[in-house]
């Protein structure tokens, strides 16, 4: 039995690795912006858990027998949901509207093992810093945030950002092994299984 990781990112397989499991990587590809629009007015947390099933469905097919995860992050700031900016500019407005204050992390998972479902949201607190111009233009074109829920990362450039956070730092960088763990167990599976 194997772990499939339904994501392309490297944050999610450094977590996993970095807890002892090489897990098998099929990245999903999905429509996230349609998944979004055909939820309309849904709740924060059913659309990250939403997109985050959506994911791992794309896949589990091809993994019966595997315990499949997929995962969404987005950040509520403001009552409104932001997923990743993909451009400089973009960024730079999100840093610009968001030093200083504190949003909440998102981050939906989808863990499916033998046809059977753990949906689940992690929310945690993220207080940004209140962040000079120059330092958000900087970070900006690293292009370290452009691809991140939230514009930043608590790793690497983005810890110079974050002043504090209020929950889960693993849910923060993708993937909370946490909840991971007690998903396994409502599967009567335990963590250590996976280790390599």
């Amino acid at each position: 039995m194997r772990l499939v990781l339904a994501s392309q990112s490297p944050s999610r397989r450094m977590l996993l690795e970095q807890g002892g499991i090489t897990p098998v990587l099929r990245p999903a590809h999905i429509d996230e912006d349609a998944i979004i629009t055909e939820l309309g007015e849904a709740e924060p947390r059913i659309i990250v858990q939403k997109l985050a099933q959506a994911k791992a469905a794309t896949v589990a097919g091809d993994f019966p027998a595997d315990v499949v995860v997929g995962c969404d992050s987005m950040l509520l700031l403001d009552g409104e949901l932001l997923g990743k900016p993909h451009t400089r500019e973009r960024t730079i407005a999100r840093w610009t509207a968001q030093r200083g204050k504190e949003a909440h992390l998102l981050t939906g998972h989808a863990v499916a093992h033998k046809g059977e479902w753990v949906v689940d949201t992690v929310a945690t607190a993220i207080r940004f810093g209140d962040v000079s111009d120059a330092d958000i233009a900087a970070y900006a074109a690293s292009g370290q945030p452009l691809e991140c829920a939230g514009a930043f990362t608590l790793e690497a450039l983005g810890s110079w950002f974050i002043d504090s956070i209020d929950g889960d730092p693993t849910s923060v960088i993708g993937l909370s092994m946490p909840l991971l763990r007690r998903c396994l167990y409502r599967f009567g599976l335990n963590a250590s299984d996976f280790w390599d």
